[in-house]
């Protein structure tokens, strides 16, 4: 686990643009934070870094959208599901083999769905308007073996010294 400090949309921004620099097929991200502690905002940097070109929205009510970058972007909010059983629904083990990257908005409302490998990024405010504090908590081998490379990209150490 890693905490980054972003005290502007614009911090956040590179934050997002850094680790998309190094997503790979496969990669599943879930944003998880309060109403506006910054999860779209990232989510269209992200995908601005990956070479998305089109204008991204939050999918709150569509759920899911798909945009075309360096790599297939599976963009999904599931802030609006009632059940567990919807997210069935969503077939995250096909866009997961789609040689693209699932970002998941509100993912920890569905976690016990999800497969056992995925990096959680949280949101939390901070003392000033746009401090944010972002916390990346790799889950499962696939992220565990990549968590060091990223707490390096993003220029952190990774807490308890691993």
């Amino acid at each position: 686990m890693f905490l980054v400090a972003s005290s502007s949309p614009a911090d956040t921004a590179g934050v997002a643009s850094a680790l998309a620099d190094h997503a790979a097929p496969g990669d599943l991200l879930l944003l998880v934070g309060d109403l506006g502690a910054g999860k779209t905002a990232f989510s269209k940097s992200f995908g601005a870094a990956l070479g998305v070109e089109e204008p991204m929205t939050s999918p709150t009510f569509t759920l899911a959208r798909e945009y075309r970058g360096r790599l297939p972007l599976h963009h999904l909010d599931v802030y609006r599901l009632e059940q567990m059983s919807e997210a069935l629904d969503l077939d995250l083990p096909d866009l997961l083999d789609s040689g693209g990257v699932v970002l998941i908005e509100w993912g920890d409302m569905i976690v016990p769905m999800l497969p056992a490998d995925y990096l959680e990024i949280r949101f939390t405010f901070g003392e000033g308007d746009d401090d944010r504090l972002i916390e990346f908590v790799p889950v499962g081998a696939r992220w565990a073996a990549r968590e060091s490379a990223l707490a390096a990209v993003l220029g952190v150490p990774i807490e308890g010294g691993s």
